[in-house]
């Protein structure tokens, strides 16, 4: 049996004896005729997506992965990969909130693998994740980029469950981000959230929030303007934005006790962000309202 306080940031191999769900979802999406269309879809597990969307008009697929138990045990693995083929955009994005549960002597898993050609934008913006007090959680999320392909993407993760007055006392949450664009790495972070771990206070992890979300976007050079728009983003009392203009990579991270508060945050950030990296002004999806 694993120890989750120790778990390195691989996915550990579970025991013979759990019965632990194994989830893969296979997506490709290419431009015809002015549209981009959804040409692959193969799963194998509870991951889905249903159909492609269109809010926006041909231009942009949507694309709404759907996991059909509603939260992830311990021991349970996803697996998503998305190519989003030349001159194509697809935007992914989730129905709710992902719940990982507490991890019952198991490690958890999710690895994202997004890729974009040429003239290209992928955008992944899910709603928050949720982890419950003992959750032993390894994520990994791999971007790969054509050298002018876009690339948007949103993480929102929160420690317990406040509203039920839930902390998160034991546990883990591991992470892996790495994002290439024409083979040259251009963001790489990795790091481990122990509940009685150093980075939990620390200024240099939680610094005694149990909010953290993080939007990357990845494009072209983005103005002066957009960049103090960015930093004057109102959050609440205690929390902390911070924004980092790094040639073509824009990061905007929050740290803050409430989850309502950082989705608000990164969706102001969003729309302030896709207009000057994509071209396109930001369309809210229904399914965030629902």
């Amino acid at each position: 049996m694993p120890d989750c306080s120790t778990a390195s940031l691989a996915v550990l191999p579970q025991t013979s004896a759990h019965s632990a769900w194994q989830a893969q979802l296979s997506l490709g999406f290419a431009l015809h005729d002015g549209v981009s269309r959804l040409v692959e879809r193969r799963h194998s597990g509870p991951l889905r997506v249903q159909k492609a969307l269109y809010p926006e008009g041909g231009t942009v697929c949507h694309a709404i992965i759907v996991h059909p138990p509603g939260g992830v045990v311990g021991g349970d693995q996803l697996a998503v990969q998305a190519t989003v083929g030349e001159g194509a955009h697809a935007f992914l994005t989730s129905p709710g909130a992902a719940k990982w549960y507490r991890a019952n002597g198991h490690v958890s898993g999710q690895h994202i693998l997004l890729r974009a050609g040429a003239g290209a934008a992928i955008e992944w913006l899910p709603q928050e994740g949720i982890f419950f007090d003992q959750a032993c959680v390894r994520l990994r999320h791999e971007v790969e980029l054509a050298p002018d392909a876009c690339y948007i993407g949103c993480d929102i993760i929160c420690l317990g469950r406040s509203a039920s007055g839930e902390s998160f006392n034991s546990g883990s949450i591991g992470q892996h981000t790495q994002i290439r664009r024409g083979g040259k790495l251009l963001w790489w972070e990795q790091g481990v959230l122990a509940a009685a771990g150093p980075l939990m206070a620390g200024p240099l992890g939680m610094h005694g929030r149990s909010v953290c979300a993080t939007l990357i976007a990845v494009g072209g050079p983005v103005p002066n303007s957009v960049i103090e728009a960015l930093r004057a983003i109102v959050v609440p009392d205690g929390a902390r934005l911070g924004v980092t203009h790094m040639k073509t990579v824009v990061v905007v991270r929050l740290l803050g006790t409430d989850s309502e508060a950082a989705r608000s945050a990164m969706l102001a950030a969003w729309q302030l962000l896709r207009p000057a990296i994509l071209g396109r002004v930001a369309v809210v999806p229904r399914i965030w309202n629902t």
